[in-house]
């Protein structure tokens, strides 16, 4: 297999891991305050985006306010922090790699 497959199959499970560690809590999306036009509840109370695959850049709130979704590895970064992100699957488990 040459390297650009094994290094592809290994991003596969990488990113399949990260993902595995939301919660769906919405947090992130601000299910808790003036959320994100495209944050939508399933019937299990679990959060999900409708536009998931390209949901990077510029959105709207529902109360029409303007802003810019990106991704939650550069809100950790930053050290940023949002209502309810106590509970987020990503902060938690990123925190306790870095302990």
């Amino acid at each position: 297999m040459p390297d650009v497959d094994r290094y592809d199959a290994w991003m596969t499970v990488k990113m399949g891991a990260w993902e595995a560690r939301c919660t769906r809590c919405g947090a992130c999306c601000g299910a808790l305050d003036d959320h994100c036009e495209n944050l939508r509840k399933d019937p299990g109370d679990k959060f999900y985006c409708t536009v998931f695959d390209r949901r990077f850049g510029q959105w709207h709130t529902l109360s029409g306010q303007e802003f810019t979704c990106v991704p939650i590895r550069q809100k950790i970064a930053r050290g940023e922090s949002w209502p309810g992100d106590e509970r987020c699957g990503y902060k938690l488990n990123t925190s306790k790699e870095q302990q």
